[in-house]
């Protein structure tokens, strides 16, 4: 009897145990890190940036976690000591590495994009760059995380990442929808341009209507399940410090004094340069009307707007384009404007001093940049103590040369303006290229799979639990009886 009573429970066990479904619990998904360093002409910055391992359409949920700015100028300036590249960025990758878990830093990916800057170099001395991009990489392989390389972009990919980048943090792309649980393509998607403006190049990139891209300048991208056609392009040589140096030297070769007025600059303003500073940029340095040697000139400022528009606007080939409509400047191809634009670097910054960031009319910027332009140097530099006084002179000719830019070359007018955004941030993250990036990188990594471990519901281990030892009572009660 006692062999019977167990043999009944065990099999009561076995019975029980085998209705109890298995089940896949999935664990939550884990936070993945990447790291971008944006190795522009004037300095470099690093981002990094989170997301979570399942992801939308293939496509990750990436959001910014640290941005960092390196010191001194942008590692194309140390051509000529390029070990001091990679030292530059030790201080940011340092404490990068302090706002990530150090379990997940060798699986962080880290890359170098250098834009402008380091296209230059390579231009004028192509070993010298791959130097510097050979110390960065170097520095870099010293810390302990998934290093991806260091390389230059094109100014075509630049100006892409930077409209990626807009049209995610806008929700352009996709959004959450609380009702569905679930991430959406908007409806009506507002997909918006980009207008980026650099230290030594500029870029303009947006959604023409139709088959317009057809020609060159086209890129395609797919990101959250949907393709996008988009043209790009961008201007070596038309950044803004490119542009003040280009600017200095045609006003130099076009006067016979070493005392040469600029438009631009305020009146009391004095500034003296070499013509050998010339000769250190590809953008300058092939004019034959410079005198050899290293004498220098002093540019006398002159505070004229008028004057300053009209110097600018030599610095540009408008002929170039004949009676084409389909066409900005140096013979360059371009599909008629669409849509909203963000305008942010450089743009953002010098509409900002100029408290123009918000949608003004065009006849208030252009009375605001007047009003700058007739401000004294006495003046200005007394009014703003606290403003970098290497910077403070060039806003006149920094603000004529964003009006031009615009409205000469792009095309844009009186009614169009209204559809430019002067902004550097959306949400919390920085609008620039590294995002894009990061999206674009993230895209070509296969949709990892939520770990699952094998688990039952709690519902029916509480019962089966209850049933076993109901069981085994009843077994030893058999036995004693």
């Amino acid at each position: 009897g006692a062999i019977v009573g167990a043999l009944v429970a065990l099999s009561l066990i076995a019975l029980v145990l085998s209705l109890v479904r298995v089940e896949d619990v999935a664990l939550p998904p884990t936070v993945k890190y990447g790291m971008v360093f944006d190795a522009g002409s004037s300095h470099t910055s690093l981002f990094v940036y989170e997301w979570d391992s399942d992801k939308e359409n293939d496509t990750g949920v990436v959001s910014q976690t640290l941005s960092c700015d390196v010191q001194g100028q942008g590692i194309s300036s140390y051509a000529s000591n390029p070990p001091e590249a990679g030292n530059s960025l030790r201080e940011c990758l340092e404490r990068a590495l302090l706002a990530i878990p150090a379990e997940k830093h060798r699986d962080v990916p880290t890359y170098l994009g250098a834009t402008a800057g380091m296209r230059l170099l390579r231009e004028q001395n192509s070993s010298a760059a791959e130097q510097v991009l050979a110390e960065v990489a170097k520095t870099m392989q010293e810390y302990p995380v998934a290093f991806k390389g260091a390389r230059i972009l094109t100014g075509e990919e630049e100006g892409a990442y930077g409209w990626i980048t807009i049209n995610y943090l806008l929700d352009s792309f996709t959004k959450y929808s609380p009702r569905a649980h679930a991430w959406l393509r908007p409806e009506a998607a507002n997909i918006l341009g980009a207008l980026d403006l650099g230290g030594a190049s500029t870029q303009i990139t947006f959604m023409p209507e139709g088959s317009a891209v057809g020609r060159n300048g086209a890129s395609e991208f797919t990101l959250y399940g949907y393709s996008y056609n988009i043209y790009t392009h961008s201007y070596l040589c038309y950044g803004q410090n490119e542009m003040l140096r280009r600017l200095a030297k045609e006003l130099i070769v076009s006067s016979p004094s070493t005392r040469v007025h600029h438009p631009c600059y305020p009146k009391g303003y004095n500034e003296t340069v070499s013509l050998s500073s010339f000769r250190a940029s590809p953008c300058t340095a092939r004019d034959p009307r410079l005198a050899p040697g290293d004498s220098s000139v002093t540019l006398e400022g002159r505070g004229s707007a008028s004057g300053c528009l009209a110097a600018l606007r030599k610095l540009f080939n408008f002929s170039a384009c004949g009676q084409s409509q389909d066409c900005t400047f140096d013979g360059v191809y371009q599909p008629p404007l669409r849509g909203q634009f963000i305008a942010f670097s450089a743009f953002y910054y010098n509409f900002k001093f100029l408290n123009l960031t918000e949608g003004q009319p065009l006849a208030v910027v252009r009375e605001a940049i007047e009003g700058l332009c007739a401000r004294s140097w006495e003046d200005l530099s007394s009014s703003y103590p606290k403003e970098n006084p290497k910077r403070l002179p060039r806003y006149c000719t920094n603000a004529n040369y964003i009006l031009t830019l615009l409205l000469d070359a792009y095309k844009f007018n009186e009614t169009s303006w209204n559809n430019i955004f002067f902004q550097m941030k959306a949400g919390s993250a920085d609008v620039g290229w590294t995002l894009g990036y990061m999206l674009n990188l993230t895209n070509m990594v296969p949709a990892e799979a939520p770990a699952r471990v094998k688990g039952h519901r709690p519902s029916l281990w509480a019962a089966a639990v209850t049933f076993i030892i109901l069981t085994l009572v009843l077994g030893l009660a058999a036995l004693l009886l």
